[in-house]
């Protein structure tokens, strides 16, 4: 293939690029705004709830991994673990391999909550799925193992980003 017959290639897939994105990107953003409201918890920062949602995926995460891998400043998760304490949603535990650090854990409340949360995303989209058409709820549907596997791609892509 010749860098001539690469270029079309590139131009069709950065037009999909474009497409996509800002139609996700407004998924993610109206699902993070709306579920905490909707599970009738209390509303959570953006980063609070990206560092509630790793310690649950990632039980016994230091603070530096955390930010490290949810692209926050150390000091920005700090902020959030005290405040995700206060609230009864983390605990920390001293690590044993070093008294200096701390490992984070998900608390009841906080496992608890984030189903509500996955509760009510599950709400809105049913409510919204039910208006569309049945073609394409089913091409959402088929969608589904697509966006996992592009899900993963940007996660290997960029090792310091997670879920």
């Amino acid at each position: 293939m010749t860098s001539a017959d690469a270029a079309p290639q590139d131009d069709d897939l950065l037009r999909d690029a474009r497409q996509l994105t800002p139609a996700l990107y407004t998924l993610s953003r109206v699902l993070r705004l709306r579920g905490v409201a909707e599970a009738g918890l209390p509303p959570l920062p953006p980063s609070d709830l990206e560092l509630l949602r790793y310690v649950l995926d990632n039980p016994g995460t230091g603070t530096g991994a955390a930010a490290r891998e949810i692209g926050l400043h150390a000091s920005n998760v700090s902020t959030g673990v005290r405040g995700l304490v206060a609230l009864g949603l983390l605990r920390r535990e001293a690590d044993p391999h070093d008294r200096r650090a701390v490992q984070l854990y998900p608390t009841m409340d906080a496992q608890h909550g984030m189903a509500q949360i996955e509760n009510a995303w599950a709400e809105i989209f049913a409510d919204v799925l039910a208006l569309l058409p049945a073609h394409q709820r089913a091409a959402l549907n088929d969608a589904v193992p697509a966006l996992r596997a592009l899900g993963a791609a940007l996660r290997q892509s960029h090792p310091t980003m997670s879920d």
